[in-house]
C-alpha cells in the first residue's frame, strides 16, 4: 500500500525517482483494480466504472513510469518508444525491471534513502551504532 499512496501522492510529479517495487506494486494495483472496475460494468452492462477508473490511473502511472525511467538513468521521454508496438513494449519492461542506478541527474539512488550521507550503497547496509554508543545523546 505505501507504493500506491506514495504514486497518489505524486500524483502528476515527472521529477525524481521510483524504485522497480513503488513501480510493479502501482502496476499491480492498476491490474486489479481494472480487473474489478471490469466486472463491475458487466453487471452494470455499462463502460462507466471502467473509465473512471482509467482516467483515474491514467496521470499517476505515467509519472511513476517517468520516474522509473529516471531510476534506470534515462529520460522520461523514453516512454514514447512504447509506442512502437512489441518491439518497444519489451524494451519499456526490460527497462522497468532493471536495478536502480547509482546516483543521477534525476536524484540520489531511493534505495539508499534513510542511511545518510555515509552509506556508500554496499549490501546489506551498516548496522545501526550500538546503544550507549554516544550518538544518540545517550
Amino acid at each position: 500500500m505505501t507504493a500506491v499512496r506514495t504514486c497518489f501522492s505524486k500524483y502528476v510529479d515527472f521529477s525524481g525517482r521510483a524504485r522497480r517495487s513503488e513501480y510493479w506494486y502501482f502496476t499491480l494495483f492498476n491490474i486489479i483494480l481494472s480487473v474489478v472496475a471490469s466486472f463491475i460494468d458487466a453487471a452494470l452492462s455499462s463502460q462507466v466504472v471502467g473509465l473512471l477508473v482509467t482516467l483515474a490511473l491514467f496521470l499517476p502511472g505515467l509519472a511513476v513510469s517517468v520516474r522509473r525511467l529516471h531510476d534506470t538513468d534515462r529520460s522520461g521521454w523514453w516512454i514514447l518508444i512504447g509506442l512502437i508496438p512489441i518491439v518497444g513494449w519489451i524494451v519499456l519492461i526490460v527497462w522497468y525491471c532493471t536495478d536502480s542506478k547509482p546516483d543521477n541527474r534525476f536524484g540520489p539512488n531511493p534505495k539508499n534513502a534513510g542511511y545518510g550521507a555515509a552509506y556508500d550503497g554496499s549490501y546489506p547496509p551498516p548496522p545501526p551504532p550500538p546503544y550507549g554508543s554516544g550518538q544518540y545523546g545517550s
